[in-house]
C-alpha cells in the first residue's frame, strides 16, 4: 500500500474522531448527570463520571412510593401515553398509507401525479396555522386530554409522508411480478400482501422507523391538546421538570434518557432494515 494511501486512509479516521465526539458526547454527558447528585451536577469545574452515582433521579420519576423529593411523578405514565399514541399512529398510517400509496403507483388514473404532490404538500402547512381549527373541532367533540385526539392530530401531518415514502419503494418492485399474479387470478390486494409488502419489507420498516420517531417526538400538539396529567406524553412531561422558579436538571436528564430508550431500541433491533431500506427507496423516483 502506498503512503498516499495510508495517509488518506489515516486521515479520514481521524476525522472521525470530531464527529463520534460531536454524536456520542451530549449522550454520555446526559446519563452522567441523570445518575448524578444536584450537588455534584453543579461542582466546578464538573465531574464527567460522578463519583457519587446514584439511580434515585430515575426513582423519583417512575416510583412515587421510592421518591426521595417532591419531584414531578407522573413521567412514568407520560412514557405510557406516549408509546401507545405513538404505536396506535405507526400501525393506522402503515396500514392505510400502504393502500393508498399502492393505488397512486399501480393503477392508473387522472391527476394522479398531481395527487402525490398535493398529499406531500399537505405536509407543508405549519403545525401553528391549524392548531386552533383543530382545538376547536376536539372540544366540540369533547376529545381534548383523550389519547384519540392526538392520535388523529399526529395522522395529520404523518400519514401523507407514510403515502410518499411508501410509494417510492413500491415502484421499485417489479411489475412483471404482479403481472404475473394476476394472471394466475391474485386480486388487486392479494397482489399488495402477498407480493409487493413482503419484497417492501426493508421500506416498511425504514417508514414506520420514521412515522414513530415523529410521533414520540412531538411536542406542540400535545402540550395544547393535553392539561391533566394522566393525558400527557413524555416530550411534555419533560418540559415540565421547568419550574416558575427553579429547574430539576437532574430529573430532565433522567426523563431524557428513558424517552430515548424506545427509539434507540427499535433502531438497534432493525439497524439493518434501516439501512437497506433508506437506499431501496433511492433506486426509482
Amino acid at each position: 500500500m502506498s503512503s498516499r494511501k495510508m495517509l488518506g486512509k489515516l486521515g479520514l479516521s481521524l476525522l472521525t474522531i470530531p464527529v463520534f465526539l460531536f454524536i456520542f458526547l451530549p449522550i454520555g454527558w446526559l446519563f452522567s448527570a441523570s445518575i448524578s447528585t444536584p450537588v455534584e451536577l453543579f461542582t466546578v469545574p464538573p465531574h464527567w463520571i460522578p463519583l457519587h452515582p446514584t439511580f434515585q433521579n430515575y426513582m423519583d420519576i417512575l416510583l412515587p412510593g421510592m421518591a426521595a423529593s417532591s419531584v414531578p411523578r407522573t413521567f412514568a405514565v407520560a412514557l405510557y401515553n406516549s408509546i401507545k399514541i405513538a404505536s396506535a399512529v405507526t400501525v393506522i398510517c402503515i396500514f392505510l398509507g400502504s393502500l393508498a400509496a399502492y393505488a397512486l403507483v399501480r393503477i392508473p388514473f387522472k391527476y394522479n401525479r398531481a395527487i402525490q404532490i398535493a398529499i406531500l404538500g399537505t405536509r407543508m402547512i405549519p403545525e401553528v396555522s391549524l392548531v386552533i381549527p383543530l382545538f376547536i373541532i376536539a372540544s366540540s367533540l369533547d376529545l381534548i386530554n383523550k389519547p384519540i385526539v392526538l392520535i388523529i392530530a399526529y395522522m395529520s401531518f404523518a400519514l401523507p409522508y407514510t403515502i410518499w415514502m411508501m410509494a417510492a419503494f413500491f415502484q421499485t418492485v417489479p411489475i412483471e411480478l404482479e403481472e404475473a399474479a394476476r394472471l394466475d387470478g391474485c386480486s388487486r390486494l392479494g397482489i399488495l400482501f402477498r407480493i409487493v409488502i413482503p419484497i417492501s419489507i426493508p421500506g416498511i420498516i425504514s417508514t414506520t422507523m420514521f412515522v414513530f420517531l415523529v410521533a414520540w417526538d412531538e411536542f406542540f400538539y400535545a402540550l395544547i391538546f393535553t392539561s391533566t396529567l394522566a393525558a400527557k406524553t413524555a416530550p411534555v412531561a419533560i418540559a415540565e421538570f421547568i419550574g416558575r422558579y427553579t429547574v430539576n436538571v437532574n430529573g430532565m436528564m433522567a426523563g431524557g434518557i428513558l424517552a430515548a430508550l424506545p427509539p434507540v431500541i427499535l433502531a438497534l433491533i432493525f439497524q439493518r432494515y434501516i439501512v437497506s431500506g433508506m437506499t431501496a427507496g433511492a433506486v426509482k423516483g
